[in-house]
């Protein structure tokens, strides 16, 4: 096969080009309106391919696939079932469940988006990545972050290009992030329990195909995430994808045919006996065992580089690209990323586990590519909760080097979108995720978490002074700390989620960021400690030469010290004249004090 995949629009001739190894013929479906021609395709290979004249740029297109019906055997192939580009860029409408998309024979062409093809575009300048190790990444999910803000034009609330807006900006660059991690923002399907319970996706963990942008986040396409970025970049912000490439929303054998499914269902991890993998909790797992699947996404990772200028990617559910089905650190598609020209220098982010077999990979990844250390968030929330010692604290602060070795790899952070917000941490000892339907058993059974005695939101003045103190402890301790932090949007002014440790289905006012009721004294404070950070931020992308260790009163530690669960603190002096850091711990006072030696 020659030639990319997908729809490629030159000023003559437009070429079409799928993947589906195992059918026996294959037809692209042109769309006007809801009139639909049918070409039929060439086969070469493994490929399917023709070419029509003319620049059709903006085009409504699909696929359909004949070929054996046998879902036991892996064989999906319905002539009935409109079919997804897996190499789509944009689509004129959001997914939505059907009970059609399962059923054989029934026509789906009413239902299933349509891929646009899109004009050629010039590449984007290649930059080196707008983000330095040591810097603070802001997670946000783009439609619940501006939802509410009341300076964006409502038009524009809830969209990538929101993102854009002046006082947006001004808010990140008053936090001094160095780049924004962008939740999910290519087109998902709801998983199918949700909609009889009235409820929809608000993370986006559920894509059906990989490169299609979200109509609803982001409504002009390709060109619109790309000027977000470059907007963001003139700021000296950076900007990384939260992507999913372990799965897609098709599901398991009772999930719809939409794209892959009706196409190469061999891109789906099965087991000898034919059963669907299902290492990612979603009802299939990609098999990166297969080249082809390696392809579309290094070819993913590629677009969103070449043509929208992105910095980098977190990968979410990241075990599952190295599996062969077992985890391998020297799995194929690393060293494909490094050997890449567009990939190699981008920055790179594990979601290191799945709930595969051996599947919590913390540290295992390759030595340039960061991961997210639950292990920091957990053992600093005991920590403050009083039931760890400092030498579990001092081990995080320092980077992890018992996780990472030599290599300063850790991204910190204190609570992420899976989880309590900060506020919710110190509110709630017990989930609270009734609304999501499944009787409050979804969601982590255990966060660490601590109340003060008081469930929920409270307006006694003791607890919420307890809470504020909290807050600001495990913020400084986050801000304090060596390797890369992360924080999540709203966290730095006590946005709540009611107790919801599991809000993926709550696209309403629980989740969307509330600008009007944020806690302004905290918005401040974490901004003096990110202005502070950021000035030295090169102190912090290194684990720090050894210092001296005193207790709070001044004594040196000694090593039982450490073991100790009542030790109550710390004070920490480097001995490096380039890193002048000295650092304060004190659990009783509930302290955090940092500050430069002279």
């Amino acid at each position: 096969m020659t030639g990319p995949l997908g729809a490629t629009a030159g000023s003559s001739a437009t070429r079409f080009a799928v993947r589906a190894p195992q059918a026996s013929a294959l037809w692209l479906c042109l769309f006007e309106g809801e009139a639909e021609e049918r070409v039929a395709m060439q086969r070469d290979a493994d490929v399917w391919t023709v070419e029509l004249p003319g620049n059709l740029a903006g085009t409504r297109y699909g696929f359909r696939a004949e070929g054996e019906w046998a879902p036991e055997r892996g064989l999906w192939f319905d002539p009935a079932k409109l079919l997804v580009d897996p190499y789509a860029l944009e689509l004129d409408r959001r997914f939505a469940q059907d009970p059609r998309l399962v059923a054989f024979g029934a026509d789906t062409a009413a239902l299933v988006p349509r891929a646009i093809v899109q004009p050629e575009l010039a590449p984007c300048l290649h930059e080196p990545a707008h983000f330095m190790p040591g810097g603070l990444i802001y997670e946000l999910n783009v439609r619940a972050f501006t939802k509410l803000h009341p300076e964006v034009p409502e038009a524009q609330r809830g969209t990538v290009r929101a993102l854009t807006h002046p006082a947006v900006i001004a808010h990140l660059r008053k936090l001094r992030v160095s780049a924004v991690e962008l939740m999910p923002v290519t087109a998902w399907i709801d998983e199918r329990h949700l909609p009889p319970l009235g409820l929809a996706n608000a993370w986006g963990y559920n894509p059906v195909v990989p490169m299609a942008l979200d109509p609803g986040l982001c409504p002009g396409g390709v060109a619109e995430l790309r000027e977000t970025v470059a907007a963001l970049h003139r700021e000296g912000i950076g900007v990384i994808l939260d992507i999913v490439l372990n799965h897609t929303g098709e599901s398991d054998t009772f999930g719809g045919v939409l794209s892959l499914r009706g196409l190469d269902n061999a891109a789906y991890a099965h087991e000898p006996d034919g059963r669907l993998i299902n290492d990612t909790g979603c009802g299939n797992t990609l098999d990166f065992a297969n080249p082809a699947v390696r392809q579309l996404a290094l070819d993913t990772l590629r677009h969103f580089v070449g043509q929208c200028g992105v910095d980098g990617f977190r990968f979410d559910l990241a075990p599952v690209l190295a599996r062969g089905p077992g985890f391998s650190a020297d799995a194929p598609i690393f060293a494909e990323i490094a050997a890449d020209p567009l990939l190699a220098d981008r920055v790179l982010i594990a979601e290191p586990w799945d709930i595969g077999p051996g599947g919590y990979r913390l540290g295992s990844f390759p030595e340039n590519w960061l991961e997210w250390n639950d292990r920091f968030r957990d053992d600093v929330r005991r920590f403050w909760r009083g039931d760890e010692g400092v030498g579990v604290l001092a081990t995080r602060i320092a980077g992890s080097s018992d996780i990472f070795g030599k290599h300063c790899r850790s991204v910190n952070f204190l609570a992420a979108h899976d989880g309590f917000t900060l506020a919710d941490t110190l509110s709630y000892a017990e989930r609270h995720n009734w609304a999501n339907g499944e009787r409050n058993r979804d969601g982590h059974r255990e966060n660490f978490s601590w109340n003060n005695g008081v469930e929920g939101a409270s307006d006694d003045l003791q607890v919420k002074a307890l809470r504020a103190a909290d807050m600001r402890a495990l913020l400084g301790t986050l801000f304090a700390s060596t390797g890369t932090i992360m924080l999540t949007a709203g966290d730095e002014f006590g946005r709540s989620q009611l107790g919801n440790n599991n809000a993926y289905a709550q696209d309403n006012p629980d989740t969307w960021v509330d600008w009007e009721g944020r806690d302004r004294g905290l918005e401040d404070h974490v901004a003096a400690l990110a202005e502070w950070r950021a000035a030295r931020v090169a102190w912090f992308a290194q684990f720090p030469e050894p210092g001296i260790w005193r207790h709070l009163d001044g004594h040196e530690m000694s090593a039982p010290d450490w073991e100790n669960a009542r030790t109550p603190g710390f004070t920490y002096c480097s001995d490096d004249p380039d890193r002048p850091l000295m650092l304060r711990i004190d659990r009783p006072t509930r302290t955090v004090e940092i500050s430069e030696r002279h």
